[in-house]
């Protein structure tokens, strides 16, 4: 196995330039080239892209001259999957590890088979992560690995996002829409179906057959017009979502009963109704079982960035990072894999190699 392993960044967006970042600190991964899709980031140097020293590394869009480097893994960072673009990748033999709103693939249909299909023709893996879903997920199976009996695995999201401008990801789960839209309903759980793969990751985790994934949707309206740094939501208008994924089975009696529900309840502003209250930003996770194991995760900022910070915006990048280095650590254990589309439980544990500061 080698030492290092030869790396092409897919996309220098928010994520992909934390990734960035962080493969050129890393002494096991060497970056050797990196696709950026518009014309207007080709051939200009990849580490002045992402706002860090130059690399020496040079940005294009011609995806087969970024093969030909015979990379050992593609970091995909993209908004959201092209399976057509993975199934290129794949087929010439590269490994990517993503985080593309990517766990299982269950969720493509055919797409999934088509990846599959490709890795195997390739020899290649493809492993997706990210924070939410991916990392929660991992961390909750793990502890469970305490319980002799597992009877509920609860994983619950809670997001004040009056701060975080993304129109573009947000209003696909419902939020701006009008509360009496009548499409509102289904919103939620197309905008969030990415989590049903994670239901299935867990349920697999614990070894159980699941005969049924649900999501229940529900939504908060602003009762004022709440006015954003590119957007506004009107009066009237969605400003909370929350959806909980629901894994159930039949017990003896044939009733259902729900063993994983990973849900998430996102609010902005301080003008919503109902007024959902929040817990801290971060995660609870409950294992109900014997013994019921409870954690509460939060993310805050080391006292370096808090020195240095100029304004509220220069703390969003801890959200860009803890979303780019799940993928980044399966590295070397998605390069080892056998050919095949990878999750947490085909994978040893993977370790945060290369990430304690030397100089």
């Amino acid at each position: 196995m080698p030492n290092t392993y030869r790396v092409v960044q897919w996309t220098t967006g928010n994520v992909g330039k934390s990734s960035v970042a962080a493969i050129a600190r890393n002494p096991h991964l060497e970056l050797v080239g990196c696709y950026a899709w518009s014309a207007e980031k080709a051939g200009r140097d990849v580490g002045e892209l992402c706002g860090i020293e130059p690399l020496g590394v040079t940005a294009t869009n011609d995806v087969g001259e970024l093969l030909a480097l015979k990379p050992d893994v593609v970091v995909y960072n993209p908004m959201w999957i092209d399976v057509d673009e993975l199934v290129g990748i794949l087929e010439a033999g590269v490994n990517v590890v993503a985080s593309a709103s990517f766990i299982t693939g269950r969720n493509l249909g055919d797409g999934r088979d088509k990846l599959e299909k490709a890795c195997q023709k390739g020899g290649s893996t493809l492993f997706g992560s990210g924070v939410s879903p991916g990392f929660a997920e991992l961390l909750a199976i793990v502890a469970a690995t305490a319980c002799d009996r597992v009877d509920k695995i609860i994983i619950a999201e809670s997001a004040d996002t009056t701060l975080y401008d993304s129109p573009d990801t947000e209003r696909p789960t419902g939020f701006g829409t009008a509360i009496d839209d009548p499409n509102l309903q289904p919103m939620a759980e197309k905008g969030t179906a990415v989590f049903a793969e994670a239901v299935q990751l867990v349920a697999d985790a614990i070894g159980v057959e699941l005969d049924e994934i649900k999501c229940v949707p529900e939504y908060a309206q602003t009762t004022e017009d709440l006015v954003m740094a590119s957007w506004t939501i009107p009066a009237g208008h969605v400003a909370g979502v929350a959806a909980s994924w629901q894994g159930l089975v039949k017990d003896a009696a044939g009733r259902q009963q729900t063993v994983v529900d990973i849900n998430v309840r996102w609010k902005k502003g301080q003008t919503l109704e109902p007024d959902w209250q929040l817990d801290a930003d971060g995660w609870k996770i409950t294992i109900e079982g014997r013994p019921t194991v409870n954690m509460q995760v939060g993310f805050l900022p080391p006292q370096d960035m808090i020195e240095n910070a100029k304004t509220i915006e220069d703390f969003f990048v801890l959200g860009h990072i803890m979303t780019a280095m799940p993928p980044i650590h399966a590295i070397s254990a998605v390069v080892a894999a056998a050919p095949g589309i990878a999750t947490y439980n085909d994978l040893p544990l993977n370790l945060p190699r290369g990430v304690v500061p030397t100089a």
